[in-house]
């Protein structure tokens, strides 16, 4: 019995020592974690920094970003140009908005041809008219260089931007029974290249107003109005 004694002791200690641990464990004194170690939490997590990783609506393509017009197509509209051939021997006026044109050539006494067709984004154009005429230019520096055939022959031209009221005219209406055609070329220096058909007999055209189109023909008080494609 008396060997118990120190068994009782052992187990004493024992317990006491389960006791201190157990204490230290409720009070955070033993096996808390380092006091300079970072703990993390909710307020602790910069708001930029998940921002980075997402796109927010506002952060698209800016406007300077998006593909702009080529030269050529910014340099478009509703825009004419006109000119004379190499050999002075007829006038050429174009009128282009957008990839679309109309194209007249007027010897100013017998021959005359309306051409149409598209604009290319390089500027390039290729027009069609009566009978075989055709043309071909470009668009370039405001203004338009080419060949223009018709009657089968060719000739060279250049046609420069036109600012008002110099552009490309046109006039259809019936006079007294007989169909009415005109065109006219307000050339940039004033000069007028126009011929009006009647019933498709050519002549030369009398002139217009350029500032308000008004033309008499035949007696008749017409308007001769800017050609847009």
């Amino acid at each position: 019995m008396k060997r118990s004694g120190p068994l009782y002791t052992l187990f004493a200690g024992l317990v006491l020592g389960l006791f201190m641990l157990s204490l230290n464990a409720t009070t955070g004194e033993a096996g808390a974690p380092y006091k300079g170690a970072p703990v993390a939490s909710p307020s602790t997590v910069s708001p930029s920094t998940g921002a980075s990783t997402s796109t927010s609506p506002g952060t698209g393509a800016s406007p300077s970003q998006q593909p702009s017009p080529s030269p050529s197509q910014s340099a478009r509209g509703k825009t004419s140009y006109a000119g004379r051939t190499t050999d002075d021997a007829a006038a050429v006026s174009v009128s282009v908005n957008g990839d679309k044109a109309i194209a007249y050539y007027c010897d100013g006494r017998t021959q005359e041809s309306w051409l149409k067709g598209n604009v290319e984004d390089d500027g390039s154009m290729k027009l069609s008219g009566s009978h075989g005429a055709k043309l071909e230019g470009t668009l370039k520096d405001e203004r338009i260089r080419g060949t223009v055939e018709v009657g089968d022959r060719p000739s060279a031209f250049t046609a420069k931007k036109a600012v008002k009221p110099s552009g490309l005219y046109r006039a259809t209406t019936e006079v007294r029974g007989a169909k009415v055609d005109g065109g006219w070329i307000v050339l940039p220096d004033g000069r007028q290249v126009g011929i009006v058909k009647r019933d498709d007999k050519p002549s030369t055209a009398p002139p217009i107003d350029p500032e308000s189109g008004a033309v008499t023909v035949d007696g008749e008080q017409l308007t001769a109005r800017p050609v847009v494609p």
